[in-house]
């Protein structure tokens, strides 16, 4: 069953077409990569998917539901990791789990008995009392997969998770994310720019760039589709080694020159 569905998806902000005709489909419990260069349309496709933007064409489907019409109960289908820090540094580890699942409508005492076993999944339970501002990057990045599993997603969204973090700390989120998919059948989707946690990690991955999908497959199909040893030569095989425009997207760039903050 295809728990996540991108049907000719098109975004476009005025004159920028950010993502143009995008279409995939992923199976319940994959872990799908979504990978591109800067300002290729990947944030705001995972906007679309997770409903922070709508549709200017096409359908999303998220276990079943079109989230242009079913937000709510698409919501409650997926966690999401975002890039930027979205916890409250002034309040604990635990406060900062509580506050979100009160926000999902979860009673106690299934709320803190959840709380515990999340916490203590990332090993974060010793420290549920510390104030979030005194942890490290990698602490917080723990502290927020478990926040975004608190309500029992079937998905959880990733995007660039393990970004600015040591090598150490990188494969104990994976460690944590692999064992999600194994033992909960929980489907991943991922974004990001560590090329061999793509190919370590994913089942299979899409490359999108100006705003299409370029190619799709497993990270041997591509590295066969391109002759390349390696995912990392294969994506700049297919997307080019130019350097890319830093900014976070060509609607972000919009939106700048424009004098619009991000929606």
């Amino acid at each position: 069953m295809n728990i996540i569905e991108a049907k000719a998806v098109t975004k476009k902000f005025r004159e920028v077409t950010a993502v143009d005709q995008v279409s995939f489909a992923i199976e319940s419990g994959e872990i799908f990569a979504f990978l591109g260069p800067n300002g290729a349309g990947k944030t705001t496709m995972i906007k679309m998917l997770t409903t922070l933007l709508t549709p200017t064409s096409g359908q999303v489907l998220i276990n079943g539901l079109d989230v242009t019409h079913h937000q709510d109960q698409a919501r409650h289908a997926f966690g999401i990791v975002f890039q930027d820090p979205s916890l409250d540094d002034e309040l604990t580890a635990y406060e900062n789990m509580e506050l979100h699942g009160v926000l999902y409508g979860m009673k106690n005492p299934l709320r803190q008995e959840r709380i515990q076993q999340l916490l203590s999944f990332v090993e974060l339970w010793d420290r549920r009392n510390n104030l979030v501002k005194t942890f490290s990057g990698g602490m917080k990045r723990r502290l927020e997969i478990a926040r975004g599993l608190i309500h029992h997603p079937k998905i959880l969204f990733l995007d660039e998770p393990t970004l600015g973090l040591d090598p150490q700390t990188r494969n104990h989120i994976w460690s944590y994310v692999k064992s999600l998919s194994e033992t909960e059948n929980m489907t991943i989707f991922f974004t990001t720019h560590y090329m061999d946690e793509a190919e370590k990690s994913a089942g299979r991955i899409a490359i999108i760039d100006q705003g299409k999908i370029i190619a799709q497959g497993s990270p041997s199909d591509l590295k066969s589709q391109t002759n390349q040893a390696s995912l990392e030569d294969a994506f700049l095989t297919l997307t080019g080694k130019a350097i890319r425009d830093q900014e976070a997207s060509s609607a972000d760039h919009w939106r700048t020159r424009h004098g619009m903050g991000r929606h």
